[in-house]
């Protein structure tokens, strides 16, 4: 019997869109690189709030420009952000910004230094961050259904223990929420690479199958125009090939372990777009940890699980990162970032089915307010992703 049912429940916070969190942020988000450091001075003078700093902003274009505002917008609307303070060295685009998290009903105001200066923008957010943090601290938490949590999972540096122990871990688990209806997310589209059609064999209809075909071809024309069929000290990684992974193929069939035995895929995102009914949803996206997880958190996505086998250290500011290993050299070298241990699968000591019930026990025990590793360490990576050179 599994751990978790349709009457499962959790204490989250319910958001005014309906959306539920595990969180209650007060984000300081900056539009822009210029904006950073005004931000960061917001969230050292009102203790509480949450400085998320990039490096981007400034002169892109098109559909680069596109996922940069949609990538913040949405990470302003995530359910685990109780209210915003944006900062934007420009009105206009800051306003871009309020006006698309405001849509959600969630209190955000704006505040452009053009014309103003670092002080006096400093002051006048701060006031706004101190109202909104004390408004948060009422935020009460709530019984919510299971299946109202967002989950969404990439693994990374990963070895043999991976697609053989923490992947399947996490694919059990998704098998167990996929039955009661949740919405879930996997994706890292270099990684698929050799295993696509497996992907494409579990996609729920044609519609569903042909973007992702779509999704998947495009990644292939960007290698095509750089020449070069050659991912080597890219796709595996230097550390993947000392696990034992010797070629992309082997890695995508690891990868693939995480999406279980019984999901079907129910639809298909670009970067950072929203999942629009429950089911399992291939987000195309990098492979790079701290991008994909900051794409997921930017989705809507609450919690996410991350297998691991060497051992990765990735946080995000909003989003709680839940590490899973079955390698026990790692466990006992890094046990600081692991927080599902199920080494005991290669031991044969552990099943997978009571494996994939430890981690939905981490994923409640994360949802009801305990602190992941990644939390708890420090770790808040948030980096964007980008698709040009700027203007």
């Amino acid at each position: 019997m599994s751990l978790i049912d349709s009457n499962t429940r959790f204490l989250g916070y319910r958001r005014e869109n309906g959306r539920v969190g595990v969180r209650n942020h007060v984000l300081i988000l900056p539009v822009d690189d210029l904006s950073n450091a005004a931000a960061e001075a917001v969230a050292h003078a009102i203790p509480g709030t949450l400085a998320i700093p990039h490096p981007y902003g400034r002169l892109q274009f098109g559909a680069d420009l596109d996922l940069h505002f949609r990538t913040l917008i949405g990470t302003g609307c995530n359910p685990n952000v109780a209210a915003v303070v944006v900062i934007g060295i420009e009105d206009g685009w800051t306003r871009r910004v309020v006006d698309g998290i405001a849509a959600s009903g969630k209190p955000v105001t704006g505040f452009g230094i053009e014309l103003h200066g670092d002080h006096q923008t400093i002051l006048n957010a701060s006031r706004a961050a101190r109202e909104y943090l004390q408004w948060a601290s009422e935020k009460q938490r709530e019984s919510c259904a299971l299946h109202e949590l967002w989950v969404s999972t990439k693994c990374g540096e990963s070895d043999t223990t991976s697609g053989c122990g923490a992947n399947p871990t996490v694919g059990n688990a998704f098998d167990k929420l996929h039955t009661i209806g949740s919405t879930l997310c996997f994706g890292e589209t270099t990684e698929l690479t050799g295993g696509e059609h497996i992907v494409e064999s579990r996609c729920a209809n044609d519609a569903v199958r042909a973007r992702f075909r779509f999704m998947f071809d495009r990644y292939q024309a960007v290698i095509e125009r750089h020449k070069t069929s050659d991912l080597s000290e890219s796709q595996p990684t230097k550390g993947n090939i000392a696990g034992g992974l010797t070629t992309i193929e082997e890695k995508a069939l690891g990868n693939i372990q995480k999406i279980g035995k019984r999901c079907t895929v129910d639809g298909v995102l670009d970067k950072a777009e929203v999942p629009t009914h429950p089911g399992l949803w291939f987000m195309d996206s990098s492979s790079a940890a701290a991008e994909m997880v900051t794409l997921c958190a930017a989705a809507g996505f609450a919690v996410h699980f991350f297998p691991t086998g060497q051992g990765n250290v990735i946080g995000n500011p909003i989003l709680p990162v839940i590490k899973l290993c079955a390698n026990p050299r790692t466990v006992r070298t890094m046990s600081e970032h692991i927080d599902v241990d199920v080494t005991g699968l290669l031991q044969n000591e552990l099943t997978l089915d009571a494996a994939g019930d430890r981690a939905l026990e981490m994923l409640l025990r994360t949802a009801n307010g305990r602190l992941t590793a990644a939390e708890a360490l420090g770790h808040r990576e948030f980096v964007l992703t980008r698709l040009y050179e700027s203007a």
